[in-house]
């Protein structure tokens, strides 16, 4: 019975994992949607986590010389702050403009050269102690 009840509470706390990135990752094609229809393709890549106020992770991308891209950040937490920046292999900012509306963030890159860039995500300010965060790319 307590393997049972164990298994049934792992379960639940997956599955409430999987919703909460879930649910920031609609808020991140909703960011990404305007770019879209500017004929930009969204990748199918996407990435996701929680994080603490201040805290910050970073998520690693292979960018090309010629295409131009917009990184879009979401959070389904309301009041939340939140920002991804755009760093190249030598830390050097890349970021060409941003936007930010309310739990929405994005950054727009032309890289300079192929190779690999570092996308900081970022959460300022949150009404949570973790705040969940979904994060994908458009690119043309």
């Amino acid at each position: 019975m307590k393997k049972i009840l164990i298994s049934l509470l792992l379960i639940l706390l997956v599955g409430t994992a999987f919703a909460y990135v879930d649910d920031a990752l609609s808020f991140a094609y909703e960011a990404a949607s305007p770019y879209v229809k500017k004929g930009f393709s969204v990748r199918e890549d996407a990435w996701g986590g929680d994080l603490g106020v201040k805290d910050q992770q970073a998520v690693q991308a292979q960018l090309f010389k010629g295409n131009e891209y917009w990184f879009c950040l979401g959070t389904d937490v309301k009041g939340a702050i939140i920002s991804v920046n755009i760093y190249d292999a030598k830390g050097n900012l890349v970021n060409v403009e941003s936007s930010r509306a309310g739990r929405l963030s994005s950054v727009r890159v032309e890289p300079q050269r192929t190779g690999t860039y570092y996308a900081i995500v970022t959460v300022h300010k949150s009404s949570q102690e973790r705040t969940g965060w979904a994060l994908v790319y458009a690119y043309k």
